[in-house]
């Protein structure tokens, strides 16, 4: 057994083994993004009724067009956050300004319309440090077959710095390895 075949069959083996299915996406309303393709800007949201300067993230794919309502958990679930699908790769972060405006997703208010399509979920957690953990089904806002994904969006906070995760430790580690001793072969060591 020959070591490319060996390191070929290794990535294919953590390739498939990844869980493809299942990918995150985390935004604040700071401008960080993980699972997004950079950090968050600000430009005009070109949905129904959509400000001129709101909180933008790429996102990999079209994603279903809608609205996504967030519901607090400390003021008898009234909605001050809205994230917005434009069916363009964007999700579209407004966030309250109440009590004042301390973030890039801050705006005087939600958008002007909201699409046909809306979904409303609960935020998670005190005031302060809460979040919405959404995954949509098949046809509602932010949904895409070939992603799958599931979003936590954090309206009061900052993303935590993620870890590796324990498949990529694990084949970084392999393909150290397998270099190490490919190298020690063709040296005649």
């Amino acid at each position: 057994m020959n070591a490319r075949w060996f390191l070929g069959m290794l990535l294919a083996g953590l390739f498939l083994c990844s869980p493809a299915h299942a990918a995150p996406i985390i935004v604040d309303e700071f401008g960080t993004g993980i699972g997004t393709l950079g950090p968050g800007f600000i430009a005009p949201d070109p949905g129904p009724g959509g400000l001129s300067a709101v909180l933008t993230y790429r996102l990999p794919f079209a994603g279903v067009v809608g609205d996504v309502l967030m519901a607090g958990t400390s003021d008898g679930g009234a909605i001050f956050d809205v994230v917005r699908f434009n069916g363009n790769s964007t999700l579209i972060f407004y966030s309250d300004n109440v009590p004042t405006a301390d973030a890039p997703a801050d705006t005087p208010g939600p958008p002007g319309v909201l699409y046909g399509n809306v979904v409303i979920i609960q935020e998670i957690g005190p005031e302060g440090n809460n979040q919405a953990i959404y995954t949509p089904l098949s046809g509602q806002p932010g949904f895409n077959a070939g992603f799958a994904p599931t979003y936590t969006f954090i309206s009061d906070g900052r993303v935590p710095v993620p870890e590796a995760p324990p498949s990529f430790l694990l084949g970084a580690g392999l393909i150290t390895l397998l270099g190490y001793a490919w190298r020690q072969k063709k040296n005649g060591v």
